[in-house]
């Protein structure tokens, strides 16, 4: 059945752990939850003036759309630097050239609809500071950690020490 979800009923809230610069405004409860979708994440958003959206971020298994549905903004990407304007419909592949920030630089709200899919999980990469997120847990990491697959593996044999006793105890 049709959830049809109206525009009245809508009240824009900023994110409880929100931080100066960053005081983009959402839709609460999120819509995506309030219909229960299954494979989209959508969002009604409203960026204040002289705030950014998000820190520049890609996301590595999700393909997100985003529309301009009142104000202005400027997108930047790593190719520089865009204005976006009412009507104005942005498509975000998977991967690092689709990494993305927004900043409106109006002395108007911004309101925006933002699209994403939904893989169970994505890995969202934020290139300007070298953090991973894997989400949707929201487990945020330093990239720079990276280490080989095997490590910390070397002493492997130490996990195993009382296997014995399940073989015996199984004969």
């Amino acid at each position: 059945m049709p959830k049809i979800l109206k525009k009245t009923d809508l009240y824009f809230q900023e994110d409880s752990d929100s931080i100066d610069n960053f005081r983009l405004q959402t839709v609460m409860p999120r819509l995506y939850k309030i219909v229960d979708s299954k494979h989209l994440v959508f969002d009604f958003r409203e960026l204040p003036p002289e705030q950014y959206s998000f820190p520049f971020h890609f996301h590595r298994n999700a393909e997100e759309l985003v529309m301009i549905l009142s104000g202005s903004m400027t997108m930047r990407t790593i190719d520089g630097f865009e204005i976006l304007r009412k009507g104005d419909l942005i498509f975000f592949e998977m991967g690092k050239t689709s990494a993305h920030q927004f900043y409106n630089h109006d002395s108007i709200p911004c309101t925006y609809l933002d699209i994403k899919t939904v893989r169970e999980m994505d890995v969202c990469e934020y290139p300007d500071s070298g953090k991973v997120n894997i989400t949707p847990y929201n487990e945020i990491f330093i990239k720079d950690s990276q280490v080989d697959y095997f490590y910390g593996e070397d002493r492997v044999a130490d996990k195993w020490i009382d296997y014995t006793k399940v073989l015996k105890s199984n004969e």
